[in-house]
């Protein structure tokens, strides 16, 4: 027998919300999440009229969605944003090119203005070079660090006073739970945070309209509404630590569906007891780029790929910040455990 809308009880249901439990006909599943989203906004005061915003745009489902909300409550409600797409090349062949197709559309279809930025331009390495070099392992630390500062650098170009995320309720409760395993507690105390404000010169605040949005209605909204998005994985993250912590997150949602946001609420709440040692954050000697070292991580990176010592940018060599920067020679102690790849190449 068919069910009913449980919200305006005329239309045929045609989907249940994983986050409420409701039965919903798609008008007012649309209207529901568009106003969640909405309520979010303002509720965290994220915009201010007249600001120019660039949407990080990926060609994913949560970017595509973004993008479309974010062009659609900014007319229906007059936010008075000047909106425009910000995306990142990381040099992927067969994956980043494909998906970049789909943002090249989305910017036709929301008549929005796009800016482009490669790995290549701003650091003089692709992806593709940089996994030939360091292997399936750890990739996705270069990867991560590096589209968070391009993002940055793209955005100075634009001259945009805020850049909008994509990350929904699921991905900010991942973190919170890598964030725990890990024991970062410098990062578990901000990675629940809705807004960041200006952390310094180059560095612009960025916003999670999509915070408590579940990826499932996410999909289901992308699906209904018939977006144009890319929904093939990153095919270098196979081993990404994330991952894991995405299929625990999706176990305890399939025995409790409040698990999401559940782990959310308890990284907004949690606090750092008095006399925990915090990372005092400063700005990298080199590039200028916040950084509670000497070197920011980019810029280590960077070094290691360039001198050959993929590994100088993966766990702890804080201690050898002061050589690099002093140009001094590595001892042959050190650079055999730098070019000691062990990382997995299958």
């Amino acid at each position: 027998m068919p069910v009913q809308c449980s919200s305006c009880a005329e239309k045929r249901a045609v989907l249940k919300r994983p986050k409420t439990g409701h039965s919903l006909c798609k008008e007012c599943f649309f209207w529901a999440f568009e106003e969640e989203v909405h309520q979010t906004i303002v509720s965290a005061n994220l915009f201010k009229p007249g600001e120019t915003v660039g949407i990080a745009a990926s060609g994913g489902k949560d970017s595509t969605v973004l993008a479309h909300l974010m062009k659609l409550l900014n007319e229906r409600y007059n936010y008075g944003l000047e909106l425009m797409l910000l995306s990142v090349d990381e040099g992927i062949t067969g994956y980043r090119d494909d998906s970049l197709e789909t943002v090249k559309r989305n910017q036709q279809q929301y008549e929005l203005p796009l800016k482009i930025v490669s790995y290549e331009e701003l650091y003089g390495w692709t992806m593709d070079a940089i996994v030939k070099q360091v292997g399936l392992k750890n990739n996705c630390t270069f990867c991560g660090v590096f589209r968070r500062q391009a993002l940055d650098r793209g955005a100075v170009m634009l001259k945009v006073d805020k850049i909008c995320t994509g990350h929904n309720a699921d991905d900010v409760a991942e973190t919170v739970l890598m964030n725990v395993l890990r024991g970062d507690i410098a990062r578990l105390r901000r990675c629940t945070a809705i807004s960041t404000d200006s952390e310094g010169e180059g560095v612009v605040p960025r916003c999670k309209p999509l915070k408590y949005a579940y990826e499932k209605e996410i999909v289901l909204y992308a699906y209904f509404k018939k977006l144009d998005y890319f929904s093939t994985e990153c095919i270098y993250s196979p081993n990404a630590y994330r991952g894991y912590a995405r299929t625990f997150l999706k176990d305890l949602e399939s025995v409790r569906p409040s698990s999401i946001m559940d782990v959310i609420h308890s990284g907004e709440n949690l606090c750092v007891r008095e006399g925990v040692k915090m990372p005092v954050q400063g700005t990298c000697s080199r590039c200028g780029y916040i950084s509670s070292q000497a070197l920011c991580k980019s810029c280590v990176l960077l070094e290691g790929l360039n001198r050959g010592l993929p590994k100088l940018g993966i766990g702890k060599h804080h201690r050898l910040h002061d050589k690099i920067l002093s140009q001094q020679p590595l001892t042959e102690e050190e650079e055999r455990k730098l070019k000691a790849v062990d990382f997995c190449q299958s």
